[in-house]
């Protein structure tokens, strides 16, 4: 087992990552920019390094700076996170190249599944459901006309790295398909130094639903079960919860199955997710594979009762995964609602700032995730995750109302969050009854 561990990332998940190296008798290094000199959990750690200052591309997303930071700091190991260089084949390369364990699979696997053409193509060899679309990346806007008249509008171009909703236009038309083609080009190149495409029918009305993989390096792979992923704004996740309402024991085991059979093809070691559509029929395509801890790994870890960080960690220092597939069980209902410091009421428009009083929800059942705390700044440079609240109930109408009661608890002075909205999602009637798919937002709550 590793002695010292250097987390390369920032807020809530650095502090999730302390947390899980401090069970196991292991030593942190937390880095950071100027910007986060104030973060609680560099009280947390054995050992805090600058990196540089606020903007990512001079810290969290400088690898030399990284590398350096672990090399004075003699650690064995990197934890990367989510975000910033957690899914970057070149930054895990670079750190066994020097010595230093990555905390995830390897950077040929993390090529493979990043690359969604790549991946798709992967997930059609092994008779997996994809989507309809192309077979390749696009080399220009009149392929893509070709293939969207072939299969149908609607369709939805995708950038072929990275992730977070990014590089993504739905089309309904000719005209649509050649601007969203451009748009997506250049915000596809803008956030992932890369402009590749592709193309997909557009599947209208859909759930999304994820399964977590656990793999260790002697080709043992495990799922452990389904987080519904539906409930998103302009493809970024609002609310998620496990078990998925809808999916029947059948249809969760051969998704289960099939997410197994593309870990293991794909040579993927670690924690990661493989994404599924599930069609108003109940059809279900490959859509992805995320090679990194999710946000919403809490609402697993609640219902399996086991920790993916620790799972990740021991994984990345060899040893062999100690639970079959028949092992896994599972306890009830989780949601997690996603806290962004945004205002809905302005369409979503980050709040950064001052925070004055917080104070965050308790009781049984109920986690909280976050970094902040009474008199911290939120900043602009960053995401605007700035907590999440985890909820664990038997049956999924308590954890509704459990959660209900949480967010009312949450005090969050200073700005503004998302917490209004979600309360006001998690009392709509089709959400209660589970009827919801990733239009639902847009649909019920478009401003």
């Amino acid at each position: 087992m590793f002695s010292r561990i250097l987390i390369a990332n920032r807020g809530e998940i650095a502090l999730r990552v302390i947390r899980a190296c401090k069970e196991m008798g292991i030593e942190t290094v937390a880095v950071y920019s100027e910007r986060d000199a104030d973060a609680i959990y560099l009280r947390y750690a054995d050992e805090t390094v600058c990196i540089g200052p606020s903007p990512s591309h001079s810290s969290y997303l400088d690898i030399p700076r990284i590398i350096s930071a672990a090399e004075i700091t003699d650690v064995e190991a990197i934890h990367p996170g989510y975000g910033f260089l957690a899914e970057n084949p070149h930054f895990a390369e670079v750190c066994r190249s020097c010595g230093i364990e990555f905390i995830g699979p390897s950077g040929e696997a993390i090529k493979l599944v990043g690359d969604k053409s790549r991946a798709r193509e992967l997930a059609r060899s092994l008779g997996v459901p994809i989507v309809p679309g192309s077979k390749n990346t696009l080399d220009g806007e009149n392929k893509a006309l070709k293939i969207a008249q072939g299969i149908g509008f609607p369709v939805i171009i995708k950038a072929a790295m990275g992730g977070g909703g990014r590089g993504m236009r739905v089309a309904h038309n000719d005209i649509s398909l050649i601007n969203g083609y451009l748009a997506a080009r250049a915000e596809a190149a803008a956030a992932f130094n890369d402009s590749t495409l592709y193309l997909e029918k557009y599947i209208e009305r859909p759930r999304h639903v994820e399964f977590q993989i656990l793999a260790d390096r002697e080709g043992n792979v495990i799922h452990l079960g389904e987080r519904d992923c539906s409930l998103q704004r302009r493809h970024q996740k609002l609310i998620e919860e496990s078990p998925c309402p809808i999916l029947e024991e059948d249809l969760r085991r051969k998704m289960g199955d099939d997410a197994v059979k593309i870990a293991r093809a794909a040579g993927y070691t670690g924690a990661g997710t493989v994404e599924f559509l599930l069609d108003p029929d109940l059809k279900y395509y490959f859509i992805e594979m995320n090679a990194r801890i999710q946000v919403e790994h809490p609402v697993t870890e609640m219902v399996t009762g086991l920790d993916l960080v620790k799972e990740q960690i021991k994984i990345a220092a060899g040893q062999k995964l100690k639970l079959k597939q028949e092992d896994v069980t599972f306890d009830g209902v989780s949601i997690e609602c996603r806290i962004n410091a945004e205002d809905p009421a302005e369409n979503f428009k980050p709040s950064p700032g001052k925070i004055g009083v917080c104070f965050p929800p308790g009781g049984i059942g109920v986690r909280v995730d976050t970094h902040i705390y009474s008199g911290f700044t939120i900043s602009s440079h960053y995401d605007s995750l700035i907590a999440k609240v985890i909820v664990h109930r038997k049956t999924r109408g308590s954890a509704i109302r459990c959660m209900r009661r949480a967010l009312d608890e949450f005090v969050i002075e200073g700005i503004k969050t998302t917490i209004p909205m979600l309360q006001d999602v998690l009392s709509h009637l089709h959400f209660i009854r589970g009827e919801v798919n990733t239009g639902f937002i847009e649909e019920y709550f478009s401003t």
